[in-house]
């Protein structure tokens, strides 16, 4: 559906415009980690083993929001590439601990630089200040909801 052809009042609902908006970032995040041989929930997982360091498959689901068997799949992924290593954990050998790799963090650098383009095509309209604003009010309204 193109913008101009949806009624006045959907155009109102910041439900609408949220979700609108949402689509069409998720196409570009698709379309753009694709380019670096990357899906979302590589990104997802790389960059949460960086900022919290060595989980386990399911800290990291939590983490993430990503369903238990995706994070497995997608966990095979990145050990195939290198990126993680699984170790059991010593404190419970049935449970694994995964860790960002050297080569890991060299790939979530270059998926870091290539995320910033995507951003940076998502809201070309806006200024820099738009822009703060923009991630502030969206921040106050997950919190609000328990969702950030």
């Amino acid at each position: 559906m193109e913008e101009s052809a949806a009624p006045a009042r959907l155009r109102a609902l910041p439900s609408w415009l949220i979700t609108r908006t949402a689509m069409h970032a998720g196409r570009l995040v698709s379309e753009g980690l694709a380019v670096a041989d990357a899906r979302g929930y590589h990104y997802r997982l790389l960059a949460t083993l960086e900022d919290f360091g060595p989980a386990s498959q399911a800290t990291l689901g939590r983490r993430t929001g990503i369903h238990f068997s995706d994070v497995v799949a997608t966990l095979n992924e990145l050990a195939e590439r290198e990126y993680i290593q699984r170790e059991p954990d010593p404190a419970d050998r049935r449970r694994n601990i995964i860790s960002l790799t050297p080569a890991g963090r060299r790939q979530l650098r270059r998926l870091d630089k290539q995320v910033a383009k995507i951003q940076d095509e998502l809201v070309a309209p806006l200024s820099a200040e738009e822009r703060n604003e923009l991630v502030r009010l969206l921040t106050r309204v997950l919190e609000h909801h328990n969702l950030a």
